[in-house]
Formats: structure tokens, C-alpha cells, sequence
């Protein structure tokens, strides 16, 4: 659905969201996310990442505004056709429960009578988990249960991914491999993915990227032009630079503050 469709697929306007009336956590935000486009989404502890993608995958109504998926209201779709074109992989994963690896990674075809273009095995495979099938989840690391959700996600086949940290416990191998797989998709089936990060070496890998601070974006666009040292210092309040070397290759330097 994603490639045939040339609007946005995910619009947010004047958007607000506040558990309490006197303390907004997302402030009046507005954006749009089109086919294919791969955002990483970067701020400080509570900037609001996490909250605003929950109200854009429709776990949280916002407060005022509204937020739009494929032009239909967000919170309009049932359950299972709006897990069809949007998947959302929270930051806290925890679960006691005694599933194992295939079955929870099974768990993404629930939205389909006929499964999409992926296998669990497939699936497994992408992740590094193909050895594990049968492994109880409750015997995992922490990386590999991350490891079985993304796959879970991956089995979904939705057209817009919603990743909060994704590679929280995940070591370089597998943040290597899983950034590689996400462009793949990207690149062969259009799939947009916004993901909330907080390296930013990593950033740096991304075609655009979105700095937000206390619920507000600060600013949208490529990396060269987000990524200032006057707007990380705005977002994080610490002097970080990227330092650019002559043939291309950039990094995130803390020089200064020590």
C-alpha cells in the first residue's frame, strides 16, 4: 500500500498531548512522514520521543489536533486493520510469560487471514535468532528478547515502522545488522520507519533526522543541517560537535567538556 500511495502517510497537526492540564509533554507539534523516509528522532530524557510515538500510533489520543494515517483519523481504524499499516515496537519489553521464540515472532501475523511476505523463519533469520525456535523467551538476554520483537515486527509487514530504541541492549554486531536490514526495507519495499535514538553517531547514518526539546521539534532535515553544535547544545544542554573528517566520515566529538 505504501508504494502507491503519494501523499503522506503519517500527518500530525497542532498536535498536544498532557497528562496533567498544566504540563503539556508534547506542544503544538506538526509533521509529516512520506514513503520510504527513515527518521531518526533524537532529544534529551524526557523530551517527549517515547509520547510522541505513541500518539502516532494511536496508543495515546492527543489533547488537541490530530494525527492523521494513509488520510483517515488514526484512532478510526480498528485495531487490526491499523496494525496492518503501522507497527510500533515500545522501549520497555518487558514479559514473563513462558512463549517461545516462534510463537511470540508468530504473533505479528494476527492482524492477516493470509500471511504477508515474510517468514517467522525468515524473520528469525534476519534477526540471528534462526538457532533459538523453540527457546522460551524467559531464558533469553535482554538483546535477544529485543532481538524476537523486532523480528515480531518484521513478520507484521506494516508500511510505517514506529521504533522506540531499538537498539537498547543490543550489542554493535547486531545494531550493525539490524540498521542495515531497516534501509533494506526501506530501499526495496518503501517502508518508512521513524526511530527515537540516543546515540548520535548513529544519527549520523540517517538521511533526515528530527531534534525535539520539551515537546517541541526544534528543527527537521539532514543530519549536516540538524546536528549543529548550536542546536545540540539547545536540545541536550551540553557542547557536543561533529567533527567531519576529509574524506566524508563524521563523529560525534565531547572534547570540551572534559
Amino acid at each position: 500500500m505504501s508504494l502507491a500511495f503519494d501523499r503522506p502517510i503519517l500527518e500530525l497537526k497542532d498536535v498536544s498531548f498532557s497528562y496533567l492540564r498544566d504540563k503539556k509533554i508534547i506542544d503544538n507539534i506538526s509533521f509529516s512522514v512520506g514513503n520510504g523516509e527513515f527518521i531518526g528522532l533524537l532529544g534529551a530524557n524526557g523530551s517527549g520521543k517515547s509520547t510522541m510515538l505513541k500518539l502516532s500510533s494511536g496508543i495515546l489520543r492527543p489533547s488537541t489536533g490530530e494525527i492523521k494515517l494513509w488520510d483517515k483519523d488514526v484512532l478510526s481504524y480498528p485495531n487490526k486493520d491499523r496494525a496492518k499499516l503501522l507497527c510500533y515496537l515500545p522501549q520497555l519489553l518487558d514479559i514473563n510469560v513462558p512463549f517461545k521464540v516462534k510463537e511470540l515472532v508468530g504473533m505479528g501475523l494476527y492482524p492477516y487471514d493470509i500471511p504477508p511476505h515474510i517468514t517467522v523463519d525468515e524473520a528469525l533469520e534476519a534477526v540471528g535468532l534462526s538457532e533459538k525456535p523453540d527457546s522460551y523467551i524467559t531464558n533469553l538476554s535482554s538483546g535477544e528478547r529485543r532481538r524476537v520483537f523486532i523480528a515480531m515486527t518484521l513478520v507484521q509487514g506494516a508500511g510505517i515502522l514506529l521504533l522506540d530504541e531499538p537498539f537498547a541492549n543490543l550489542d554493535i554486531r547486531y545494531q550493525i545488522e539490524l540498521l542495515k536490514l531497516l534501509k533494506e526495507l526501506k530501499d526495496k519495499k518503501g517502508i518508512a520507519i521513524i526511530m527515537a535514538l540516543h546515540d548520535i553517531n548513529i544519527a549520523l547514518k540517517f538521511e533526515k533526522v528530527m531534534l525535539i526539546k520539551e515537546g517541541r521539534i526544534l528543527g527537521t532535515g539532514s543530519p549536516d543541517a540538524i546536528l549543529t553544535r548550536e542546536m545540540l547544545k539547545d536540545a541536550f544542554d551540553v557542547g557536543i560537535e561533529v567533527v567531519r573528517r576529509e574524506y566524508g566520515e563524521a563523529y560525534i566529538s565531547y572534547e570540551n567538556n572534559f
